[in-house]
């Protein structure tokens, strides 16, 4: 009666869990089928190293083959060593069968670029393997300050009492929500109480509730610098809203050109064109604002900055605007932490929002950062690292004066980008795709454009050593050639 039940629960396990529809087998090749998906099962962990194979008479039954079927294809897995016959133990998996990877579902390089990008463009070219990649916005990730992080983290979690690790404040940590203001007050220029700050899942997010806000106030369009982020544009899109272009010149955005009741901008380091909104400009967009006009200011890399004083934010002069930045081009864009000022007449609905979209930010990373920057760590880490992205920076400027002579180099003095121009008739979206094609990552600048602009590309050097940055570089030159 035992053995019997026994035999119940084997022949569970063979068709059951390891789904065995022996109707699949080719005529003639019960054996040859039956070893394949064993081996199959083996090597995706169903049959883990160490487990033991149903018994034979047991498989036979539910299978309805014959038990000789099932002793065959045992026998090919013991003689090919992925399987060892134990005695009374049964037959047990010893070694795991090393199967060829599935190719990743990644489209052909020249199918990523297109004139046109789509909604997943980025997730794309972020898939898209590259031998250098010069994608714009993306720091050093090697400098990541691990051994301070795990120290931070270590302190933080000895100090947690049981309740921090509940629901907290939607808005985030207090002490996080301290740290940022006082961050900002060393580093920005910005006299902010930390209860008007909203911890956030980076700029992208902070984007995406203000433009909820915004249609929930009635406003159907929000103006954009020309040329600005396709990434940020897609975010407001999202959102509903139009993204109606204004022209950028050397002192940045034309304000005289305004006609939306919102702007968003980067008056620091103007993407992708790395100008400085000029004294005269802010001056005109100061006075726009008094008139009921809406700011949103994105200041996404403004700590970099190489050969120039630091270039204060709009939000230092002006308490309404909308202020948003983050830790992304700082440490990691993986940490996905990021803050926002609201001005009074939004932060209500700005705090309901984000209560909405995910209850808050993650606690423990938020306070990890708060003690990196109360600590001096985080001053540490950008001291660092803005003398790295500086090499590269003058690396890459190098490496364009002797490949691509020809072409205008814009935004050298801060952030982690370069863009060039062209004077010739260039198709920026072919080179790009070509470059691709070749192993090498870049944008092409038309793809930040909504009016007509010379064609360029826009190339990240934070990331890549100077070799590297040179080789590609290089690269683009023969292109062009």
């Amino acid at each position: 009666m035992d053995r019997a039940k026994t035999s119940s629960a084997e022949g569970s396990i063979g068709s059951d869990f390891l789904q065995l529809d022996v109707r699949e087998a080719p005529p003639g090749g019960l054996a040859d089928w039956l070893a394949g998906q064993l081996r199959a099962a083996i090597a995706d962990g169903r049959l883990p190293v160490g487990g033991r194979l149903p018994a034979s008479r047991v498989l036979a039954a539910e299978l309805r083959v014959s038990r000789g079927v099932v002793t065959e294809a045992y026998q090919r897995l013991i003689d090919d060593g992925h399987a060892a016959g134990r005695g009374r133990a049964g037959t047990v998996v010893v070694a795991a069968p090393v199967l060829p990877p599935s190719p990743a579902p990644v489209r052909a390089p020249g199918k990523v670029i297109t004139p046109s990008p789509g909604l997943a463009v980025f997730d794309e070219i972020r898939a898209t393997p590259a031998r250098i990649d010069l994608t714009p916005g993306v720091p050093d990730l090697t400098a990541f300050p691990r051994a301070a992080w795990l120290r931070a983290e270590r302190a933080v979690l000895e100090e947690l009492e049981p309740s921090h690790f509940g629901y907290g404040d939607p808005r985030g940590a207090p002490a996080m929500r301290l740290a940022v203001s006082r961050w900002l007050a060393r580093n920005r220029g910005i006299r902010v109480d930390p209860g008007e700050i909203i911890v956030v899942a980076g700029v992208a997010q902070a984007l995406t509730l203000v433009g909820e806000v915004l249609r929930h106030h009635g406003v159907t369009e929000i103006a954009v610098e020309d040329p600005s982020s396709l990434g940020a544009r897609q975010h407001l899109h999202h959102c509903g809203l139009a993204t109606p272009p204004v022209p950028v010149d050397e002192e940045g955005l034309r304000v005289a050109s305004l006609r939306s009741p919102a702007v968003l901008l980067t008056p620091a380091h103007q993407f992708p064109m790395g100008v400085v909104l000029g004294g005269e400009r802010r001056r005109e967009l100061m006075s726009w604002a008094a008139d009921g006009g809406v700011i949103v200011e994105d200041d996404y890399d403004a700590e970099h900055r190489y050969d120039r004083a630091p270039v204060p934010a709009v939000r230092s002069m002006l308490p309404e605007v909308c202020y948003t930045g983050s830790v992304s081009k700082l440490l990691a864009p993986a940490l996905r932490v990021g803050w926002l000022l609201a001005p009074p007449r939004f932060f209500a609905d700005l705090v309901a929002a984000k209560r909405f979209a995910d209850l808050g930010n993650a606690v423990l990373a938020q306070l990890v950062l708060a003690r990196l920057m109360e600590t001096g760590e985080l001053e540490k880490q950008l001291r660092v690292v803005r003398a790295r992205h500086r090499r590269r920076r003058d690396a890459m400027v190098r490496a364009l004066s002797l490949s691509v002579p020809s072409a205008r180099v814009h935004g050298a003095a801060a952030g982690l980008h370069l863009t060039i121009t062209f004077e010739a008739e260039v198709d920026d979206v072919a080179l790009a795709a070509a470059a691709l094609a070749e192993g090498v990552k870049v944008q092409p600048l038309s793809w930040h454009r909504q009016l007509p602009g010379r064609p360029g590309l826009v190339l990240g050097y934070a990331a890549r050593t100077a070799s590297e940055i040179a080789e590609g570089v290089e690269l683009l030159g023969r292109l062009l050639r």
